[in-house]
């Protein structure tokens, strides 16, 4: 039994060595993909930074004018004057930083496409070049048959 397996390791060996594979358009296809992934996950990554420092300003901005809205006033319709500018701050505040995170997702939009069509054109050489490697192997392999 113990045989058997051998002989069908060996046949199998026999069978794959007889059609040679170049695994080189596998290795730099491998090495592209990696190095796309590592350029996207930097763009993904220095998105989420901007991202955070700008929460993290529009936080302590908004702390610190809450912390003004709260202290004790004199007259009561200082409180509701308090309120209001806290209010209509709030609201430019947010307008702003709106817009800082608009401008982060057309960063982050503007260099995946660059990086996705450059990515593109690089596959679509390496596939032109294995094609054509593959019709020259295909050829010399068909004159070699034919000549014997």
């Amino acid at each position: 039994m113990a045989k058997a397996t051998q002989d069908m390791t060996a046949m199998f060996k026999d069978v794959l060595g007889a059609f040679p594979v170049d695994t080189t358009a596998f290795e730099g296809a491998f090495k592209n993909s990696a190095a796309l992934n590592e350029k996207l996950t930097t763009v993904a990554l220095g998105a989420a930074e901007k991202s955070s420092e700008i929460s993290t300003k529009w936080t302590k901005d908004t702390l610190a004018k809450l912390g003004d809205m709260t202290k004790a006033k004199e007259d009561p319709a200082d409180y509701a004057k308090a309120m209001t500018d806290f209010a209509s701050a709030q609201a430019e505040v947010a307008a702003e930083n709106m817009a800082a995170f608009a401008e982060v997702a057309k960063k982050v939009q503007m260099e995946t496409v660059e990086l996705l069509m450059s990515a593109g054109k690089d596959a679509s050489e390496e596939a032109t070049a294995a094609v054509k490697k593959a019709t020259n192997d295909v050829t010399a392999a068909a004159k070699k048959a034919t000549s014997k």
